[in-house]
């Protein structure tokens, strides 16, 4: 298992010292703790407190000092700084390599996006529990996710999230996946396919669109709803919704 302390410096090392600040001085307004009240907890002098806050560049043995005087734990003021990080709503080219190299990493990566538990991956899929937590580490270390005390996890990714259109991750369901997934008859329980072509106005074509998102939105909340339910109540599903202007190549050289 991971030690917590170090994944916390990790993470802390990772924040800049602006940040830091940034949020100390959030922290003492909170707390109703003026810069007099904070320089004689530090035996300093009001001026230097000031300018040391007002610079956004101090040792982090300084911040460290000033947590203890807020009585704030120094790792909880680094996960706060953390979580305040606007959530991603794309990965970087980078990100998605890093992601997609590793069969079992890109399997992970499915789960925490569906948010499963670290026992969930581990019953469902022949990963061990040291497995899952290495994989667990990297997304951590790439960024999608933020690993906690007992493997447990926070997503880092906005609501809004999604492929890159062209990059590593949609390449490799192009390839691996699109056909497996297709190649099925959807002529089961709850299952269908609706392909449906047509010429809408321009104005309205991003509403439907917008339709669409609202049902995967719906999907996936019902997804994390049903998640107290026992197991045998429950039925894995994948959901694919897709628009795009587009005319089979063979009909389009039939045009005239």
């Amino acid at each position: 298992m991971l030690s917590l302390n170090l994944r916390y410096q990790n993470k802390i090392l990772m924040s800049t010292t602006a940040d830091l600040i940034a949020a100390l001085k959030k922290e003492l307004k909170a707390a109703q703790m003026t810069y007099a009240d904070l320089a004689r907890q530090l035996n300093l002098a009001e001026s230097s407190v000031k300018r040391m806050l007002a610079r956004g560049d101090m040792p982090l043995s300084r911040i460290d000092a000033i947590c203890r005087a807020l009585r704030l734990d120094f790792a909880e003021l680094a996960r706060r700084v953390a979580e305040a990080q606007p959530l991603l709503k794309e990965l970087t080219l980078e990100q998605e390599k890093a992601v997609v190299a590793d069969e079992k990493l890109l399997l992970v990566s499915i789960c925490v996006l569906s948010q499963w538990t670290l026992e969930q991956m581990t019953s469902a899929y022949r990963l061990t529990e040291a497995e899952c937590v290495k994989c667990l580490a990297q997304l951590d270390r790439i960024g999608i996710i933020d690993l906690k005390p007992g493997n447990r996890y926070r997503l880092k990714l906005a609501k809004a999230f999604r492929w890159r259109p062209h990059g590593p991750v949609m390449n490799f369901f192009r390839d691996n996946v699109a056909l497996d997934y297709y190649s099925g008859g959807f002529d089961g329980p709850a299952e269908g396919l609706l392909l449906v072509h047509g010429s809408v106005s321009r104005s309205l074509a991003p509403v439907f669109l917008e339709r669409l998102q609202r049902v995967a939105q719906d999907f996936a909340q019902q997804h994390l709803a049903d998640q107290k339910l026992p197991e045998a109540a429950r039925e894995g599903y994948t959901l694919v919704l897709a628009m795009r202007r587009w005319e089979f190549d063979a009909f389009m050289r039939l045009r005239r």
